[in-house]
Protein backbone atom coordinates (compact mmCIF):
# COMPACT_ATOMS: atom_id res chain seq x y z
CA UNK A 1 0.00 0.00 0.00
CA UNK A 2 1.47 3.64 -0.91
CA UNK A 3 -0.07 6.15 1.65
CA UNK A 4 -0.15 9.62 0.72
CA UNK A 5 -0.94 12.55 3.12
CA UNK A 6 -3.52 15.41 1.81
CA UNK A 7 -2.42 18.68 3.47
CA UNK A 8 -5.78 20.76 3.57
CA UNK A 9 -5.71 24.83 3.60
CA UNK A 10 -8.68 26.34 5.08
CA UNK A 11 -10.26 23.00 4.86
CA UNK A 12 -10.06 23.29 1.37
CA UNK A 13 -6.93 20.75 -0.87
CA UNK A 14 -4.40 23.26 -2.92
CA UNK A 15 -2.99 21.91 -5.75
CA UNK A 16 0.35 20.99 -4.27
CA UNK A 17 -2.35 18.00 -2.70
CA UNK A 18 -3.36 16.54 -5.99
CA UNK A 19 0.36 16.18 -7.29
CA UNK A 20 0.91 14.09 -4.33
CA UNK A 21 -1.58 12.01 -4.72
CA UNK A 22 -0.91 11.87 -8.40
CA UNK A 23 2.49 11.14 -8.02
CA UNK A 24 1.19 8.04 -5.60
CA UNK A 25 -1.02 6.51 -7.90
CA UNK A 26 2.23 6.01 -9.97
CA UNK A 27 4.14 4.42 -7.52
CA UNK A 28 1.14 2.40 -6.42
CA UNK A 29 0.76 1.27 -9.86
CA UNK A 30 4.58 0.60 -10.13
CA UNK A 31 4.60 -1.44 -7.42
CA UNK A 32 0.50 -3.19 -8.04
CA UNK A 33 -0.71 -1.84 -5.56
CA UNK A 34 -3.53 0.98 -4.45
CA UNK A 35 -3.30 4.17 -3.11
CA UNK A 36 -4.47 5.36 0.70
CA UNK A 37 -5.14 9.23 0.66
CA UNK A 38 -4.80 10.46 5.02
CA UNK A 39 -6.89 14.07 5.21
CA UNK A 40 -6.68 15.14 8.70
CA UNK A 41 -9.04 18.08 10.13
CA UNK A 42 -12.64 19.27 8.67
CA UNK A 43 -13.32 19.44 5.15
CA UNK A 44 -16.64 19.60 3.39
CA UNK A 45 -15.28 16.61 0.37
CA UNK A 46 -12.40 14.33 0.42
CA UNK A 47 -13.54 12.13 -2.07
CA UNK A 48 -12.01 14.61 -5.35
CA UNK A 49 -9.09 12.76 -3.86
CA UNK A 50 -10.25 9.68 -6.08
CA UNK A 51 -10.13 12.17 -9.33
CA UNK A 52 -6.27 12.26 -9.04
CA UNK A 53 -5.74 8.32 -7.80
CA UNK A 54 -6.99 7.53 -4.66
CA UNK A 55 -8.44 4.08 -4.20
CA UNK A 56 -9.44 5.04 -0.46
CA UNK A 57 -9.33 8.24 1.51
CA UNK A 58 -8.98 8.30 5.44
CA UNK A 59 -10.54 10.97 6.85
CA UNK A 60 -9.67 12.24 10.52
CA UNK A 61 -12.37 15.39 10.58
CA UNK A 62 -11.26 16.25 14.06
CA UNK A 63 -11.10 20.33 14.41
CA UNK A 64 -7.62 20.13 17.06
CA UNK A 65 -6.17 19.31 13.17
CA UNK A 66 -7.07 22.18 11.72
CA UNK A 67 -4.09 24.09 12.63
CA UNK A 68 -0.43 22.05 12.64
CA UNK A 69 0.43 20.98 15.56
CA UNK A 70 3.53 18.58 14.08
CA UNK A 71 3.61 16.48 16.93
CA UNK A 72 0.19 15.27 16.45
CA UNK A 73 0.14 15.20 12.58
CA UNK A 74 2.81 13.15 12.67
CA UNK A 75 1.73 10.27 14.97
CA UNK A 76 -2.08 10.04 13.32
CA UNK A 77 -0.49 9.54 9.99
CA UNK A 78 2.26 7.39 11.26
CA UNK A 79 -0.44 5.21 12.78
CA UNK A 80 -2.83 4.76 9.85
CA UNK A 81 0.13 4.32 7.51
CA UNK A 82 1.11 1.64 9.96
CA UNK A 83 -2.48 0.57 9.71
CA UNK A 84 -2.54 0.32 5.96
CA UNK A 85 0.76 -1.59 6.28
CA UNK A 86 2.37 1.21 3.83
CA UNK A 87 5.66 0.06 2.20
CA UNK A 88 5.40 3.94 0.70
CA UNK A 89 4.58 7.13 2.36
CA UNK A 90 4.12 10.07 0.37
CA UNK A 91 4.29 13.90 1.27
CA UNK A 92 4.21 17.44 -0.70
CA UNK A 93 7.45 19.15 0.30
CA UNK A 94 5.19 21.81 2.28
CA UNK A 95 6.45 23.50 5.43
CA UNK A 96 4.32 21.19 7.45
CA UNK A 97 5.63 18.35 6.05
CA UNK A 98 9.33 19.69 6.81
CA UNK A 99 8.11 19.56 10.34
CA UNK A 100 5.75 16.62 10.30
CA UNK A 101 7.65 13.83 7.93
CA UNK A 102 10.81 13.49 9.74
CA UNK A 103 8.98 12.62 12.74
CA UNK A 104 6.68 10.25 10.62
CA UNK A 105 10.20 8.80 9.70
CA UNK A 106 11.59 9.01 13.26
CA UNK A 107 8.44 6.51 14.04
CA UNK A 108 8.38 4.37 11.46
CA UNK A 109 11.81 3.67 11.22
CA UNK A 110 12.07 4.73 7.42
CA UNK A 111 14.25 6.51 5.35
CA UNK A 112 13.60 9.92 4.07
CA UNK A 113 14.12 11.30 0.72
CA UNK A 114 12.99 14.88 0.88
CA UNK A 115 12.39 17.22 -2.10
CA UNK A 116 11.93 14.41 -5.03
CA UNK A 117 12.31 15.37 -8.47
CA UNK A 118 11.35 12.03 -10.27
CA UNK A 119 9.68 8.70 -9.42
CA UNK A 120 11.45 6.07 -7.54
CA UNK A 121 13.35 4.00 -9.97
CA UNK A 122 13.12 0.02 -8.65
CA UNK A 123 15.37 -1.49 -11.20
CA UNK A 124 18.14 -2.05 -8.72
CA UNK A 125 16.90 -0.96 -5.37
CA UNK A 126 14.84 2.20 -4.70
CA UNK A 127 16.78 4.81 -5.66
CA UNK A 128 14.74 8.88 -5.98
CA UNK A 129 16.24 11.63 -7.38
CA UNK A 130 15.73 14.81 -5.96
CA UNK A 131 17.78 18.12 -6.55
CA UNK A 132 20.89 19.54 -4.17
CA UNK A 133 23.20 22.50 -4.00
CA UNK A 134 20.66 25.13 -4.46
CA UNK A 135 19.33 22.86 -7.97
CA UNK A 136 23.13 23.13 -9.14
CA UNK A 137 23.29 19.30 -9.08
CA UNK A 138 21.44 16.19 -8.60
CA UNK A 139 21.76 13.19 -5.66
CA UNK A 140 19.98 9.73 -6.28
CA UNK A 141 19.18 8.39 -2.94
CA UNK A 142 19.04 4.67 -2.60
CA UNK A 143 16.31 4.06 0.22
CA UNK A 144 16.76 0.62 2.00
CA UNK A 145 14.66 0.74 4.62
CA UNK A 146 11.38 -1.42 4.81
CA UNK A 147 9.29 1.51 5.00
CA UNK A 148 10.06 4.69 2.53
CA UNK A 149 8.76 7.91 2.90
CA UNK A 150 9.44 10.63 -0.22
CA UNK A 151 8.11 14.18 -0.47
CA UNK A 152 8.05 15.53 -3.46
CA UNK A 153 9.02 18.88 -4.85
CA UNK A 154 5.79 21.10 -5.64
CA UNK A 155 5.46 21.72 -9.71
CA UNK A 156 7.81 18.86 -10.25
CA UNK A 157 4.95 16.37 -11.38
CA UNK A 158 1.91 17.11 -13.47
CA UNK A 159 -2.00 16.22 -12.32
CA UNK A 160 -3.71 13.26 -13.73
CA UNK A 161 -7.00 13.87 -13.22
CA UNK A 162 -10.27 11.54 -14.24
CA UNK A 163 -13.83 10.91 -13.02
CA UNK A 164 -12.98 8.16 -10.33
CA UNK A 165 -14.42 8.71 -6.79
CA UNK A 166 -12.46 7.32 -3.67
CA UNK A 167 -14.26 5.85 -1.08
CA UNK A 168 -14.22 7.81 2.26
CA UNK A 169 -13.72 6.16 5.46
CA UNK A 170 -14.38 8.79 8.59
CA UNK A 171 -11.94 7.56 11.42
CA UNK A 172 -12.10 9.26 14.77
CA UNK A 173 -9.17 10.49 16.35
CA UNK A 174 -7.83 8.16 19.39
CA UNK A 175 -4.67 11.36 20.12
CA UNK A 176 -5.08 12.72 23.61
CA UNK A 177 -4.90 16.32 24.67
CA UNK A 178 -1.38 15.93 25.39
CA UNK A 179 -0.65 15.27 21.58
CA UNK A 180 -2.08 18.81 21.05
CA UNK A 181 0.65 21.13 23.03
CA UNK A 182 0.56 23.81 20.33
CA UNK A 183 -2.15 26.51 20.69
CA UNK A 184 -1.88 29.34 17.45
CA UNK A 185 -3.27 32.39 19.35
CA UNK A 186 -2.98 34.51 15.87
CA UNK A 187 -2.57 34.03 12.15
CA UNK A 188 -1.78 36.07 9.41
CA UNK A 189 -2.41 34.20 6.00
CA UNK A 190 -2.15 35.98 2.40
CA UNK A 191 -5.27 35.46 0.43
CA UNK A 192 -6.98 36.12 -2.91
CA UNK A 193 -3.77 34.80 -4.84
CA UNK A 194 -2.01 32.15 -6.27
CA UNK A 195 1.01 30.98 -3.89
CA UNK A 196 4.05 31.33 -5.11
CA UNK A 197 4.85 27.59 -4.10
CA UNK A 198 2.26 26.65 -6.50
CA UNK A 199 2.40 28.99 -9.10
CA UNK A 200 3.01 28.65 -12.39
CA UNK A 201 3.56 31.83 -13.68
CA UNK A 202 6.06 34.39 -11.54
CA UNK A 203 6.95 37.64 -12.52
CA UNK A 204 9.43 39.05 -10.30
CA UNK A 205 10.91 42.71 -9.80
CA UNK A 206 14.37 43.95 -8.28
CA UNK A 207 16.01 47.26 -7.24
CA UNK A 208 15.89 47.61 -10.89
CA UNK A 209 12.69 49.35 -10.77
CA UNK A 210 13.80 51.96 -8.05
CA UNK A 211 11.23 52.02 -5.86
CA UNK A 212 7.64 51.02 -4.97
CA UNK A 213 5.76 53.67 -6.64
CA UNK A 214 7.01 52.06 -10.05
CA UNK A 215 5.55 48.37 -9.02
CA UNK A 216 2.40 49.05 -11.01
CA UNK A 217 4.23 48.00 -14.44
CA UNK A 218 4.86 45.06 -12.67
CA UNK A 219 1.44 44.28 -11.85
CA UNK A 220 0.02 45.30 -14.86
CA UNK A 221 2.06 42.55 -16.71
CA UNK A 222 1.21 39.86 -13.76
CA UNK A 223 -2.31 40.83 -14.70
CA UNK A 224 -1.92 40.44 -18.27
CA UNK A 225 -0.46 37.02 -18.30
CA UNK A 226 -2.45 35.46 -15.00
CA UNK A 227 1.24 35.21 -12.86
CA UNK A 228 2.06 35.78 -9.20
CA UNK A 229 4.44 38.73 -8.34
CA UNK A 230 7.55 38.08 -6.55
CA UNK A 231 10.52 40.20 -5.58
CA UNK A 232 14.48 39.87 -4.95
CA UNK A 233 15.60 39.94 -1.11
CA UNK A 234 16.78 44.00 -1.09
CA UNK A 235 12.84 44.31 -2.65
CA UNK A 236 11.68 43.17 0.31
CA UNK A 237 14.04 43.90 3.00
CA UNK A 238 13.46 47.96 1.88
CA UNK A 239 9.18 47.55 2.53
CA UNK A 240 8.89 47.99 -1.10
CA UNK A 241 6.50 44.47 -1.40
CA UNK A 242 5.80 42.29 1.64
CA UNK A 243 7.67 39.59 2.52
CA UNK A 244 6.08 36.63 1.59
CA UNK A 245 6.66 37.50 -2.30
CA UNK A 246 10.51 37.29 -1.56
CA UNK A 247 11.91 34.64 -3.48
CA UNK A 248 15.94 33.19 -3.05
CA UNK A 249 17.83 31.05 -0.56
CA UNK A 250 16.32 32.75 2.07
CA UNK A 251 13.08 33.50 0.92
CA UNK A 252 11.23 31.25 -1.37
CA UNK A 253 12.06 28.60 -3.31
CA UNK A 254 10.24 28.11 -6.69
CA UNK A 255 9.47 25.96 -9.31
CA UNK A 256 7.09 27.93 -12.04
CA UNK A 257 6.51 27.19 -15.73
CA UNK A 258 7.96 30.95 -16.24
CA UNK A 259 10.17 33.15 -14.20
CA UNK A 260 10.13 36.66 -15.33
CA UNK A 261 13.12 38.80 -13.72
CA UNK A 262 12.54 42.46 -14.32
CA UNK A 263 15.30 44.72 -12.69
CA UNK A 264 17.14 41.60 -10.62
CA UNK A 265 20.86 41.37 -11.06
CA UNK A 266 20.72 37.54 -10.65
CA UNK A 267 23.03 37.30 -7.62
CA UNK A 268 23.60 33.78 -6.38
CA UNK A 269 21.13 33.93 -3.29
CA UNK A 270 18.34 35.04 -5.86
CA UNK A 271 19.22 31.83 -7.81
CA UNK A 272 18.97 29.61 -5.52
CA UNK A 273 15.06 30.15 -5.42
CA UNK A 274 14.56 29.97 -8.93
CA UNK A 275 17.07 28.31 -10.94
CA UNK A 276 14.77 25.68 -11.24
CA UNK A 277 12.26 27.27 -12.92
CA UNK A 278 10.85 25.99 -16.42
CA UNK A 279 11.89 28.48 -18.52
CA UNK A 280 13.16 32.65 -16.78
CA UNK A 281 13.02 35.21 -19.01
CA UNK A 282 15.28 38.32 -17.53
CA UNK A 283 14.56 41.87 -18.55
CA UNK A 284 17.50 44.07 -17.73
CA UNK A 285 19.25 46.91 -18.96
CA UNK A 286 22.87 46.05 -17.26
CA UNK A 287 24.63 43.71 -20.13
CA UNK A 288 26.80 42.43 -17.55
CA UNK A 289 23.75 41.42 -15.24
CA UNK A 290 24.82 37.32 -14.11
CA UNK A 291 20.96 36.56 -14.27
CA UNK A 292 22.01 36.83 -18.24
CA UNK A 293 24.01 33.31 -17.77
CA UNK A 294 20.71 31.81 -16.18
CA UNK A 295 18.17 32.93 -18.60
CA UNK A 296 16.91 31.00 -21.58
CA UNK A 297 15.65 34.36 -23.15
CA UNK A 298 17.10 37.54 -22.46
CA UNK A 299 16.00 40.72 -23.45
CA UNK A 300 18.73 44.10 -23.02
CA UNK A 301 16.66 47.40 -22.39
CA UNK A 302 15.05 49.90 -19.80
CA UNK A 303 12.59 47.89 -17.63
CA UNK A 304 10.25 51.17 -17.94
CA UNK A 305 10.16 50.79 -21.88
CA UNK A 306 10.29 47.45 -22.10
CA UNK A 307 7.59 45.96 -19.85
CA UNK A 308 4.77 48.24 -20.73
CA UNK A 309 4.96 47.03 -24.26
CA UNK A 310 4.84 43.60 -23.14
CA UNK A 311 2.16 44.14 -21.10
CA UNK A 312 0.59 45.90 -24.80
CA UNK A 313 1.69 43.00 -26.74
CA UNK A 314 0.01 39.83 -23.92
CA UNK A 315 -3.05 42.42 -24.37
CA UNK A 316 -3.69 42.39 -27.72
CA UNK A 317 -2.57 38.43 -27.91
CA UNK A 318 -5.19 37.26 -25.72
CA UNK A 319 -7.99 39.48 -27.43
CA UNK A 320 -6.94 38.26 -30.35
CA UNK A 321 -7.30 35.01 -29.23
CA UNK A 322 -11.50 35.65 -27.88
CA UNK A 323 -12.26 37.25 -30.43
Amino acid sequence: MVVVFAELSNGTFKKAAFEAVTYASKVAAASGTQVCAVVLGESPDVSVLGNYGANKVVHVADARFNQLESKAYSKAIAGIATHENADVVVFSNSITTKAVAPRVAARMNAGLVAGAISLPDTTNGFTVKKSVFAGKAFAYVNVKSPVKIISITPNSFPLDKTEAVAKVVNQPSDLSPNDFVVKVLNENKVTGIVPLSEAELVVSGGRGLKGPENWGILEDLAKSVGATLACSRPVADAHWRPHHEHVGQTGGTIRPNLYVAVGISGAIQHLAGVNSSKAIVVINKDPEAPFFKAADYGVLGDAFEIVPRLTEAFKKFKAAQHA
